[in-house]
C-alpha cells in the first residue's frame, strides 16, 4: 500500500422528523437541523508482519473523537488491484477482473487469533489489541495475509423513536448523521525465508490536473509515471524518492509506505514532482525497502 493504512467513511441519515401529515407535502420548504456525530480513530502500527520467531503482535487503536464510541475488531481478506486501490475480497464476486486477482490472495485469516473482538473507547481513550500465529498448515509457504479491520458500530440511539418524533417542532425536518469509520491494517504471516526483490520500468513524466491540498483549484503538475514490479516471492513495501540523477539533497517527489502484494507482479504509480525536469535533465526513481532490510535500495532507474 501508498497508504500503509485502508479507511473508509460512510454516512447514516436517521429520518427524526416529519412533515404537516401523512401523504401531504408542506406549502413552503421546512427548516432543517443536522447534528453530526461520530468517533475519529487512529490504529498504530500500519502493518505486521510474522515470521517463524515472531508469533505475536500487538496493535493499539485510539479514539480521538469527541463521543464514546464501540468498535467491531475482525480480520477481512482483501486484494490490491494493479492500481493499488484496496478492495474486499468478498465485494469481487460481481466484478470480473477484480476477482481474478482476488482469486490469487492466499489467506492468512484462518492462521491468525486476535483479541478482542469488540472495544467501547470513551473519548481519549484507547485499546490494545492483540494477534497471535495460532496455526501454520503443514504444506504452508511463502506468504500469507489477511487484514486487521476495525469499524466503529452505530450507536443504538441512531434509530428514531415515537419520542424523537413527537418532540420535533410542528414542521421541521431533524437528521442526525453518524459518521461510521474503518480503518485496515494487512496483517501478513510469513512461512519461509522472504524472497523480496523489485524493479522500476517503463518511468517516464506526465503531465495532470491536481489539487495541492485537495480543495484547492487543480493546477497543471508533473509527475513521475512507473511499474513497480515485484520480482521475488514475497510482498514488496517501501519507500519511492524522485531526484535528479547524480545530485543530492531533497528529493522533488516522494511516495512513502508503497506496497506491491503477491496477488499481482506490478503495481502502476504515478508520484507528484514539486517540478519539472529542466531541459535534458535527467531524474532519477529509487525504491527502497522498508519491511524485512529498512534502508536497503532495491530498484533504481533514470527517466525520462
Amino acid at each position: 500500500m501508498s497508504r500503509p493504512a485502508l479507511f473508509t467513511a460512510l454516512a447514516l441519515l436517521t429520518f427524526v422528523g416529519a412533515a404537516d401529515a401523512w401523504g401531504q407535502q408542506p406549502s413552503a420548504p421546512p427548516p432543517v437541523s443536522v447534528t453530526t456525530v461520530g468517533a475519529n480513530l487512529n490504529i498504530t502500527p500500519k502493518r505486521v508482519t510474522f515470521d517463524p520467531q515472531r508469533r505475536t503482535a500487538s496493535v493499539y487503536i485510539f479514539n480521538q473523537g469527541t463521543a464514546a464510541a464501540t468498535f467491531d475488531i475482525a480480520m477481512v481478506d482483501r486484494a490490491m488491484l494493479p492500481d493499488g486501490q484496496i478492495v474486499a475480497v468478498a465485494d469481487t464476486a460481481e466484478r470480473p477482473e477484480a476477482k481474478a486477482v482476488a482469486d490469487k490472495v492466499a489467506s492468512a485469516k484462518d492462521m491468525l487469533l486476535v483479541s478482542p473482538r469488540r472495544a467501547t473507547l470513551a473519548p481519549g481513550q484507547g485499546q490494545t489489541i492483540r494477534l497471535r500465529v495460532a496455526s501454520v498448515p503443514q504444506d504452508a509457504k511463502g506468504e500469507y495475509r489477511t487484514h486487521l479491520t476495525v469499524t466503529t458500530i452505530p450507536p443504538p440511539s441512531v434509530g428514531t423513536t415515537a419520542e424523537d418524533v413527537a418532540g420535533g417542532a410542528g414542521n421541521e425536518l431533524r437528521f442526525q448523521i453518524t459518521s461510521v469509520f474503518g480503518l485496515s491494517i494487512p496483517a501478513i504471516v510469513r512461512v519461509s525465508e522472504p524472497d523480496v526483490r523489485a524493479a522500476i520500468e517503463d518511468a517516464h513524466i506526465e503531465y495532470v490536473d491536481l489539487s495541492s491540498d485537495g480543495r484547492s483549484d487543480p493546477k497543471r503538475t508533473p509527475v513521475m509515471a512507473f511499474d513497480l514490479v515485484r520480482v521475488g516471492a514475497n510482498s514488496l513495501f517501501g519507500n519511492v524518492e524522485v531526484r535528479a540523477a547524480g545530485k543530492r539533497g531533497d528529493p522533488i517527489g516522494v511516495a512513502r509506505g508503497v506496497g506491491v502484494y503477491t496477488e499481482i507482479d506490478r503495481r502502476s504509480m504515478r508520484v507528484p514532482l514539486t517540478r519539472a525536469p529542466a531541459a535534458g535533465e535527467k531524474l532519477e526513481v529509487t525504491f527502497t525497502d522498508d519491511d524485512t532490510s529498512p534502508g536497503k535500495l532495491l530498484a533504481t532507474v533514470q527517466a525520462p
